[in-house]
């Protein structure tokens, strides 16, 4: 059923609905004892005992984590135990600079499993299902998390490392796979391999997608053309590295819920702290409540979201919009790649693209390349004018000239730095 809006402001609502107050007071006394890093950063700092308080709790980000970690190599001092208690090594995939080590000891590894068996049943992801997992398999979280929630539930979970699109989607098949685990550039990329090798992927067993990584799964024409290529039901999830796996499918594509009961989300204005209003876009702040071992305290996630506080929880409409270092100001209007990647699904379908922004002036001027005919690239242009209010310039390239990515796609030059 379709969410219900409330009132409410997206942020901090439900500090005490899932004992959010109670889980931190029971946290941060552990996690201060013995981790260096929050030690020297909540220094007289008092226990939060309302979401006031709790705002008063300094902002955290990516680059002062990045600087412990060059500080005290290889880990930084974000630890609260000792590294030998620690069972899992990941990075980041460095979209904010260069990648983050983080650790897991047993216990949160399970937590993030029990995060992901929320996105599982949301997923309707049962008993008898085989999961194919187009990821790597690197260091990158990726789905390593959702790999083991999968086997936990006594599920055949397929891993697609280390092997070409074709012999993934010939195993994908083989096995009988009937749910897909796959970032949304991926899973098109593997049907378009698959139509030129003759394969229909609509008909294979494939029943789920379930995306995560970067946006699309909850963009509306990116959703619509992996559910045709494919002939399975789409599922938007959240996650970072950093911080664990947040988001949970809405069931009609409208975007992802935040998982409330394991993570505090408040989201601010771009370039200062104000709360956001109901509907308006922010970036996403979020507090992990099961990661002792390596926890996260109002972590900037750099990720714009659209909040609204509904009956069913805080939803994230549209899902994760994109990176907001990668807002561009076009003739005064804001424009982000989400938008853009929109217009050029809706026209030329699974066709690859790429961004490039230079700074002309005090405005940004915007070029688009892409795998398409001149008639697409005028109406490409053309729908991005009609839906933004702006021009765009949209040049194409011979097809298969532009990269393919398995992981988080990379579609977006800055030039203006």
């Amino acid at each position: 059923m379709p969410a219900i809006e409330t009132s409410c402001p997206p942020g901090l609502a439900t500090l005490d609905r899932w004992d959010q107050l109670a889980r931190l007071s029971e946290m941060l006394p552990a996690v201060l004892r013995s981790n260096p890093f929050w030690q020297a950063r909540l220094a007289g700092a008092a226990l939060p005992r309302s979401a006031e308080e709790f705002r008063r709790l300094p902002l955290t980000s990516n680059q002062q984590l990045s600087a412990d970690m060059r500080e005290h190599p290889p880990f930084g001092t974000n630890l609260t135990y000792p590294v030998d208690a620690y069972v899992r090594y990941h990075q980041t995939s460095g979209t904010m600079g260069n990648p983050l080590i983080v650790l897991d000891t047993a216990r949160s590894w399970d937590w993030w499993c029990d995060c992901w068996d929320v996105v599982l049943d949301a997923c309707g992801v049962r008993r008898g299902d085989r999961a194919f997992f187009a990821f790597s398999f690197a260091p990158f979280i990726g789905f390593w998390s959702a790999f083991d929630a999968v086997t936990r539930r006594r599920l055949l979970a397929v891993p697609g490392g280390g092997a070409t699109t074709g012999r993934r989607l010939r195993l994908l098949l083989e096995t009988g796979c009937t749910v897909l685990f796959s970032t949304p550039t991926y899973a098109l990329h593997m049907a378009e391999i698959a139509e030129r090798e003759g394969i229909d992927t609509a008909s294979s067993p494939i029943r789920r997608a379930i995306l995560a990584g970067e946006p699309g799964g909850s963009l509306p024409d990116v959703r619509r053309r992996i559910e045709d290529a494919w002939g399975a039901a789409v599922f938007d999830h959240a996650g970072a590295s950093e911080v664990g796996a947040y988001g949970i499918p809405c069931p009609d594509g409208a975007g992802v819920y935040v998982n409330e009961r394991e993570f505090v989300a408040e989201v601010l204005e771009v370039g200062n702290d104000r709360p956001v209003c109901n509907g308006r876009a922010g970036e996403l702040v979020l507090t992990n409540l099961g990661r002792w071992g390596c926890p996260i305290i109002r972590y900037r996630t750099g990720d714009l979201v659209r909040p609204v506080r509904t009956d069913e929880g805080l939803l994230l409409r549209g899902g994760v919009l994109g990176r907001i270092d990668e807002m561009m100001l076009v003739r005064g209007v804001n424009l982000h790649p989400s938008g853009i990647e929109g217009a050029v699904r809706r026209v030329a379908g699974r066709a690859e693209f790429r961004i490039t922004v230079a700074r002309d002036g005090e405005m940004d001027e915007v070029v688009v390349e892409a795998e398409a005919t001149a008639a697409e690239c005028r109406a490409i242009a053309e729908d991005v004018r009609s839906a933004f209010g702006v021009r765009v310039t949209v040049r194409g390239v011979p097809f298969d000239s532009l990269p393919r990515w398995q992981a988080k796609a990379r579609r977006f030059r800055d030039l203006r730095k």
